[in-house]
């Protein structure tokens, strides 16, 4: 039986009450669908505070533990009126809170949290999440289980924080451990390595986790549930007017995440293109009669060509490796790229010239990129130049790197406005052109390129 996967995320987790939203569109399919879900809203960075404060201080665990029994116990007295019904929920909870004040005890008493006591730890977000939703379906008349990462043996990589699903060794297990005629409920944001430990698909990674059990299961689709409109062709807090994207190809979808858009992470397409499973995007506050998706994300062929969208970042710096000749001098550019990547540094791209390495990566890493690079003390780099406060903005559309006009339509536009780009690309992608502008300016040059290529009529 060829089956649907549905990615419930944060946002549909911020109050007790979302889970009716949840049911609804739950009803809406007439085959039981496979259900990926996120930690409730918030909890994922609340793990993360806690996990450093309690190497510290012993109470925070207590802290933490409470909080979350407290938000749980909210949602099933919300949604399960049988008190016995609910204790048995509760005995699980407890069990697995019981685990995660453990594993936190324990690293107060080491003084340290080593990378896969890290993963483990954050997993427990959407491990509390995955329990709570399969019983609230279940006792509303939906028959529902929980399957874990390791009960159904989606196998990964092994690589602790960032790990990749490994599909040779998931898809046969994946598909026979879901039963066909339950909703099946699956915790995201983690997979199994080969040993057995718990690595983290890497942050956002639960629409990651979606897609790679849909590829798995050979799904009918993947639904992403959000609380937006689906693609529009800007944010519309900085834009007024904006236009819904019915139909966009993969890799519009994947410029579009990596270029700031936040309805998925930028990996969700890797496991579908070369399978062309399509990902259909609905809004959880209106889910009608029927499901009715706001936009589909399917093969490039598919999607109508030219501009889709403005969007942009602004987790976006550059470090400025600067002296005569040391954009060619054989070394430098490998020495610094190997040095970075021992110290888990991601970065975006690099530009090089005669006289310099750009160096493009998140703002979050500049400080520690600063230090890494100056410590190498390479002789022919004078000076190491740290540049923040930047924004990227980018218009995003199947074509555009083959479209010459392109270039010179963006440059216009930022320029009437008065828009000083630092740097413009087009060409490195066929789906994307972008310019590096003062963040000060993000909000103008925003609005500029949506009126030039999306105008009012």
């Amino acid at each position: 039986m060829t089956r649907c996967v549905v990615k419930f995320g944060g946002s549909n987790f911020k109050a007790a009450g979302d889970m009716e939203k949840i049911l609804r569109a739950v009803r809406l399919y007439d085959k039981p669908p496979v259900i990926v879900v996120s930690a409730f809203y918030g909890i994922t960075n609340e793990l993360i505070a806690v996990m450093d404060s309690a190497v510290q201080d012993e109470t925070e665990i207590l802290r933490i533990t409470d909080r979350l029994k407290t938000m749980k116990r909210e949602s099933l007295e919300t949604h399960i009126d049988d008190k016995t019904a609910r204790e048995a929920i509760y005995e699980k909870l407890r069990s697995r809170l019981d685990e995660l004040s453990r594993v936190l005890l324990g690293t107060h008493y080491i003084g340290e949290i080593p990378p896969f006591i890290r993963d483990r730890i954050l997993s427990f977000g959407e491990r509390l999440s995955s329990l709570i939703v399969s019983a609230i379906l279940d006792y509303h008349g939906i028959p529902a289980v929980e399957r874990l990462p390791e009960d159904i043996g989606l196998i990964t990589d092994g690589e602790e924080g960032n790990a990749a699903v490994d599909f040779t060794a998931s898809e046969a297990s994946v598909a026979s451990g879901l039963p066909e005629d339950k909703v099946c409920v699956i915790p995201g944001f983690y997979g199994i390595a080969p040993d057995g430990r718990i690595t983290l698909l890497g942050r956002g990674g639960s629409d990651y986790s979606a897609a790679a059990v849909a590829r798995c299961i050979s799904a009918e689709a993947l639904d992403v549930w959000k609380d937006v409109n689906g693609y529009l062709s800007a944010d519309p807090k900085s834009v007024e007017n904006t236009r819904r994207i019915e139909r966009l190809g993969y890799s519009e979808a994947a410029e579009l995440s990596y270029f700031g858009a936040q309805i998925l992470h930028p990996r969700t397409v890797e496991p579908l293109e070369d399978i062309s499973i399509p990902i259909r995007i609905f809004n959880i506050n209106d889910s009608g009669e029927k499901l009715k998706p706001l936009s589909i994300i399917g093969p490039d062929a598919d999607a109508p060509k030219g501009p889709k969208s403005v969007t942009y970042t602004d987790d976006f710096a550059v470090l400025t490796l600067a002296g005569a000749g040391v954009g060619i001098k054989p070394g430098i550019l490998a020495k610094v790229t190997g040095a970075l990547d021992r110290s888990g540094i991601n970065i975006k791209s690099v530009v090089t010239s005669q006289t310099a390495i750009n160096i493009y990566l998140s703002e979050a890493d500049l400080e520690r990129t600063d230090t890494v690079v100056r410590s190498l003390e390479v002789a022919a780099v004078s000076h190491v130049i740290p540049r923040r406060d930047l924004s990227v903005v980018a218009l995003v559309g199947d074509g555009l790197g083959e479209a010459p006009e392109v270039a010179e339509g963006m440059m216009e536009a930022l320029d009437k406005r008065g828009i000083r780009f630092t740097i413009f690309s087009v060409g490195a992608s066929d789906a994307a052109a972008y310019a590096v502008i003062p963040r000060k300016q993000r909000a103008e040059a925003v609005r500029a390129l949506h009126e030039r290529y999306f105008p009012t009529v």
